[in-house]
């Protein structure tokens, strides 16, 4: 994509981290945004936020797993903008837990937000998105569609299969005026963490995970403290679109994960702790100039 000037976007998970600064920087550059969250309250900060320029914004109260409310999202969009360039299926939540003591209604939680919502928005809007000279379509993934580890069986399942639909998408469209990318996040610093749902009695493991024994809360603020600024996560996607990238990776981690998993497919695990050092001084927990 050439320019993001007097583009349509619509950004799912906009409420905060990736998603607030995805809308940001695209009102920055000139286009309209369509904001989408299930929190009202940190929806409202982000429209607050972007009153500051001189783009059209719409803000839309959404739950992802409400496929009623997602088909109906695009005839509210075109009636207030006329058109959508840009679809960002970046809302995405965690259960962590061992997949036996899971509770259904977390699997369900998860599938519905992560993969069925991104799917039932695709859906919805692709029609839309083939009527524009130029258009995109984003869907985050996460660099856990690229590895695995234990106690993430839904997360894993919902973003390799995020992976596996976009890039079939990406075939179907190629050499048309869409184009499709997957994004493939690292430990970026959001509120994925204190969104989750954890087992209480598992929490052991993402303690030591995380380098802490606190409580979730605890455990939250320092995922979100210590990861990269979700500014420069946003900057790094939209630099990946403009590029035409089909899978666009976000943080020196993410590349590291994904060097490890491609020299050693079955052993990538032994692998990671070589990177660990350099990922922790490398990453960059700055927001970009001007931003908060």
């Amino acid at each position: 994509m050439k320019t993001f000037a007097q583009k349509v976007a619509v950004i799912t998970g906009a409420g905060s981290g990736m998603g607030r600064y995805l809308a940001i920087l695209l009102a920055r550059a000139g286009a309209d945004v369509v904001i989408c969250d299930v929190n009202p309250e940190t929806l409202k900060e982000t429209e607050k936020l972007l009153q500051q320029h001189n783009v059209a914004v719409s803000s839309f109260e959404l739950d992802m797993a409400d496929k009623a409310a997602i088909e109906a999202l695009p005839e509210q969009v075109i009636a207030r903008h006329g058109k959508v360039d840009m679809l960002f299926n970046n809302a995405g939540v965690t259960a962590g837990a061992d997949f036996e003591n899971m509770s259904e209604a977390d699997w369900d939680w998860v599938m519905n937000i992560n993969l069925n919502g991104v799917v039932n928005a695709t859906r919805a809007f692709l029609p839309y998105l083939k009527m524009q000279p130029e258009a995109a379509l984003i869907n985050t993934s996460s660099i856990f569609g690229m590895i695995a580890v234990a106690k993430q069986s839904v997360y894993h399942a919902t973003k390799f299969a995020v992976r596996g639909f976009t890039e079939g998408l990406a075939r179907e469209y190629a050499g048309t005026g869409l184009s499709v990318h997957c994004v493939h996040p690292g430990h970026i610093g959001t509120n994925i963490v204190a969104n989750s749902r954890f087992n209480e009695e598992e929490l052991g493991s993402e303690q030591k995970l995380l380098g802490t024994n606190g409580s979730k809360e605890e455990m939250a603020a320092l995922f979100r403290d210590n990861g990269m600024h979700p500014s420069r996560a946003a900057d790094i996607i939209l630099s990946g679109v403009k590029r035409r990238r089909q899978r666009i990776f976000v943080g020196f981690d993410a590349k590291c994960m994904d060097f490890a998993q491609r020299l050693s497919p079955m052993h990538y695990l032994k692998l990671l702790p070589i990177f660990m050092i350099p990922i922790t001084l490398l990453r960059n927990k700055k927001p970009l100039k001007g931003l908060a």
